[in-house]
């Protein structure tokens, strides 16, 4: 039969594999045998591949195991399959298709003894917006345990919470022993491990330091065992021991015999991974459609998480400085003054005003007045440690010190002054105020800058 023709008369990337089904029923390797022209794209994914001939093993093109088990299944029972994925930013729809035996014998390689020849037909489709009523194509348990699980993610406003519950459900859903979102943040190259028990962020460490690695390197280390697959649900740990040994051995070192890696990409980029370990294995396909819907719902509340905690981060602290801005001071002061916080029994405010920094800004540019007020704040965070830092203007601070003792204080601003003046460039005026039992912390910090004052006239009185 012409099966080049006949392929290129179907609508879509279409492609046709074949594999033996051997004597003790175990399977050979996925050959592709044909590629029609709208999918010839696919064999140029792999610069390094040998020229295509009708046969040759589709590894040598790429490798997706989950993939591959749709083709086995699908080809080995005679059952269409059905997909929807959301992979690297584009939603895959793709069907399989088994197909009876249409290659010329007196071409193909002779069937093993005791063997059968199955082929597999797939046509995938895609597009950058998601349907939702491909999406509703599902059986009724899975689309009730989407649901629950989107449910879940928007019950409170608390997102750790949220993946709290969610983590929980995923667990039974796939019969682990232990399951938990693993949350990425590439701007920041920041990681967390959240499971039903809560942040498990110190365990996170652990885990990545058995690899030799940050968990943001264990991050873009999974991603690339991922090998442009979506997923991974391994019933045993072989491909990851050959794929990333050192990954092979942390896992061994848990008791962890098989595994789910599944990316939550929120976009093309990756947010998330849902890791579960120890799971049952005999849910695999059900577990395996049912998070290809889970990853959407759970992409877009991390990635919306993210943005807030980026804006929450621009609200509050001072971009060039990383002390608080003004607008975190305020809001400070106004959850004590309008009853919603206790203030502490003593407090200390410090007022600090950078001197010279216009004087800098003006000879020097103003590239170097920004390095001044960095270094500044740098003494101002060795001086004050933990306490509340706030750049309010220009070149002014304002440290507020809560249950300090005066004498504390005291020894604080000679410090600071101390450090300052064994610097080239960096001199503070300074204004303090001690307040203990009841005050008005706005009128304690209007007091330490009418001192501030003071100091600054007497320091440019002397030059």
């Amino acid at each position: 039969m012409d099966y080049q023709s006949w392929i290129e008369g179907i609508d879509g990337f279409a492609s046709l594999y074949s594999f033996d089904i051997l004597s003790d029923g175990k399977y050979s390797e996925i050959r592709l045998m044909a590629v029609n022209k709208q999918n010839v794209v696919m064999l140029q994914m792999n610069p390094d591949a040998p020229e295509f001939y009708p046969g040759i093993p589709y590894r040598n093109y790429w490798m997706d195991l989950n993939f591959e088990s749709y083709v086995y299944k699908c080809a080995s029972t005679s059952s269409p399959l059905y997909s929807y994925v959301n992979a690297r930013g584009l939603w895959l729809k793709g069907f399989y298709m088994p197909i009876s035996d249409i290659w010329d014998e007196d071409e193909n390689p002779k069937v093993p003894e005791g063997g059968r020849r199955v082929y597999c037909l797939y046509v995938i489709t895609f597009s950058d917006q998601v349907e939702t009523d491909s999406m509703s194509i599902k059986s009724p348990k899975i689309a009730s345990a989407v649901l629950d699980i989107g449910i879940k993610l928007h019950e409170t406003q608390d997102f750790c919470q949220s993946i709290m519950d969610v983590s929980a459900l995923l667990r039974n859903i796939c019969g682990a022993e232990r399951c938990a979102l693993y949350t990425v943040d590439k701007d920041n190259q920041e990681c967390s491990f959240i499971d039903e028990s809560g942040v498990r962020n110190q365990f996170m460490e652990e885990l990545a330091q058995q690899m030799g690695r940050t968990p943001f390197e264990a991050a873009m280390a999974w991603e690339a065992d991922l090998a442009l697959s979506d997923c991974l649900l391994m019933d045993d740990l072989h491909v990851i021991e050959e794929r990333d040994p050192a990954w092979y051995q942390s896992l061994c070192k848990y008791g962890i015999h098989n595994i789910i890696l599944y990316a939550i990409r929120y976009g093309q980029t990756l947010v998330g991974f849902i890791w579960a370990a120890n799971y049952d294995v005999t849910r695999t396909d059900e577990i395996k459609e049912t998070l290809e819907l889970s990853t959407f719902l759970l992409a877009a509340v991390i990635k919306n998480h993210q943005l807030m905690s980026m804006l929450e981060i621009k609200s509050t602290v001072d971009a060039l400085t990383q002390v608080g801005n003004r607008n975190a001071m305020d809001e400070y002061i106004n959850g004590h003054t309008q009853g919603t916080g206790k203030l502490p029994e003593s407090m200390a405010v410090v007022f600090a005003d950078l001197n010279g920094l216009k004087k800098t800004n003006d000879e020097k540019g103003h590239d170097e007045g920004d390095k001044l007020l960095m270094r500044a704040a740098a003494i101002l965070k060795i001086t004050f440690g933990d306490n509340q830092i706030y750049r309010i203007g220009g070149d002014e601070f304002v440290v507020l010190c809560p249950d300090i003792t005066e004498e504390k204080m005291n020894e604080q601003v000679s410090q600071l002054k101390g450090m300052a003046d064994n610097t080239s460039d960096v001199s503070f005026a300074v204004g303090s105020v001690f307040c203990q039992g009841s005050y008005d912390l706005t009128a304690a910090i209007q007091a330490a800058d009418g001192k501030m004052y003071e100091d600054k006239k007497a320091y440019y009185s002397k030059r």
